[in-house]
């Protein structure tokens, strides 16, 4: 039984049909009758806010002829003390796999051990891999020459601005590597990768770099990404994040120094002012709401992974 609970999940050789298939979903979205979940039950379990998130698994797991189940946690015996094993072998007596948005990641780890259908990571603390994966389908379109998408990829320098230990930073360390891209993280020193995310990368092979300095970084950058300084469950910390995050805030002059046809990233929601400029979500080389697109074809590419024999 397959999981997607870290972007190293998918392997390696698998990688160029995964993509593919996504390319395809997208390109004949509406054209074709999709059944590779055709009778089967999701359910998709929220432990914290979502948009993107929650309509495109629903509409993906729709798509692709399944009935979509919308599980609040707060609305679950879960919220009140029931445990995650009780939890994850009920369901799995009634659905057949589950996408859970969580804080804990060891939440999703023990809902794939103790029950028996797959589980999908839709986001925890740690990690985001979904929408790394979509993130990287967005870049592979807009570089892609002659059909090959991940080779496309290759070689390509993403920098990561702000809260460098945050989930999508932890994502991109992965996926960046696994896709064979050049990882640069930058950020104020305190912020840099944990341990743990550190020791994965190293396992499955792969480095990144770390600088203090926003301009150096940016030379040579096929991609400027950032995402929120204040995540859910940070709220307390605010003031003291935004005074040591502000020098790394995404600028037109920051931008400027990439690659003459880089572009800017943000999984969203976007806070102008703060992480990055209005300028910059405005400006053409912003490919933001192509990142929120692609989450559908992705993901629904994912599904049909999972089930795939």
């Amino acid at each position: 039984m397959k999981h997607f609970l870290q972007e190293t999940d998918i392997p390696r050789d698998e990688l160029d049909e995964l993509f593919s298939h996504a390319a395809r979903l997208k390109q004949q979205r509406g054209r074709f009758g999709a059944d590779a979940l055709r009778g089967q039950s999701w359910g998709l379990m929220f432990f914290k806010k979502s948009t993107r998130t929650r309509v495109s698994f629903h509409v993906g797991v729709a798509e692709l002829g399944a009935t979509p189940i919308t599980l609040n946690a707060d609305d679950l015996q879960i919220s009140r003390g029931e445990t995650v094993a009780d939890t994850a072998r009920v369901l799995s007596r009634y659905l057949h796999g589950l996408v859970i948005r969580c804080y804990e990641h060891k939440l999703l780890e023990d809902f794939a051990h103790t029950g028996t259908i797959p589980i999908v990571n839709a986001l925890s603390d740690f990690l985001h891999p979904c929408q790394i994966y979509a993130d990287a389908l967005t870049l592979a379109e807009r570089w892609n020459e002659g059909g090959d998408l991940m080779g496309a990829l290759a070689g390509r320098k993403i920098v990561f601005y702000g809260d460098t230990a945050c989930n999508v930073a932890n994502s991109w360390l992965l996926g960046g590597n696994h896709f064979g891209m050049e990882v640069v993280l930058c950020g104020p020193a305190g912020f840099e990768p944990g341990d743990e995310i550190k020791s994965l990368v190293k396992k499955s092979g792969g480095h990144f770099t770390f600088t203090t300095d926003p301009k150096a970084a940016a030379k040579g950058a096929d991609v400027l990404y950032t995402d929120v300084w204040v995540s859910m469950g940070k709220e307390a910390e605010e003031t003291g994040r935004l005074q040591k995050l502000k020098p790394y805030a995404v600028t037109r002059e920051l931008l400027d120094l990439a690659k003459p046809d880089a572009c800017f990233m943000h999984c969203l929601p976007a806070h102008p002012g703060l992480v990055v400029t209005q300028e910059v979500l405005d400006d053409p080389r912003s490919i933001i709401f192509d990142q929120a697109e692609n989450r559908l074809h992705m993901q629904k590419a994912i599904l049909e992974w999972i089930v795939r024999k």
